[in-house]
């Protein structure tokens, strides 16, 4: 069972997931240890990996839906427009006692700031792209990107 993170432990998240680089290959590689780790899980997701508006990996699993495609775009528009991971946006408006939905004003159609979708940093340039999955409860989805992030990283 993952406990819910911390607003703080999810901002410590992503100053730890961070890249030297990250190229083509790295997004295949990375994409293919999720691939790997939802199956490992039988986990219905489809996975999305974006650079810079370019889609550089995506996989759906058995069991997911295009409904987890549309979910990827929303939570990935997201980490776009806040530079953070979805979960975490959504993390910071609970913590003030209200929903992204509420206070964002912005089309819950076009954005969900819902665990999944992780920024793409790299060091020296920001934000370049999100990794994104979808298919699980908002936070299994977020963890699981982090897992493959930092086994990828270390």
């Amino acid at each position: 069972m993952t406990t819910t993170p911390t607003v703080e432990e999810l901002e410590a998240q992503e100053r730890r997931l961070v890249f030297s680089q990250f190229t083509y290959d790295d997004a295949w590689t990375l994409g293919s240890l999720l691939v790997e780790l939802a199956r490992e899980r039988r986990a219905p997701v489809a996975i999305d990996i974006h650079r810079a508006g370019q889609q550089l990996f995506h996989a759906a699993l058995p069991g997911s839906t295009p409904d987890n495609d549309a979910w990827i775009a929303r939570k990935r528009r997201v980490v776009e427009r806040y530079g953070s991971a979805s979960y975490l946006v959504g993390a910071r408006h609970r913590a003030k006692g209200t929903t992204f939905e509420a206070s964002s004003r912005l089309d819950p159609d076009t954005y969900a700031a819902h665990g999944g979708s992780f920024p793409l940093t790299v060091k020296g340039a920001g934000v370049i792209g999100a990794i994104t999955v979808s298919g699980l409860p908002q936070l299994e989805d977020h963890a699981l990107v982090v897992e493959a992030l930092e086994h990828f990283l270390s």
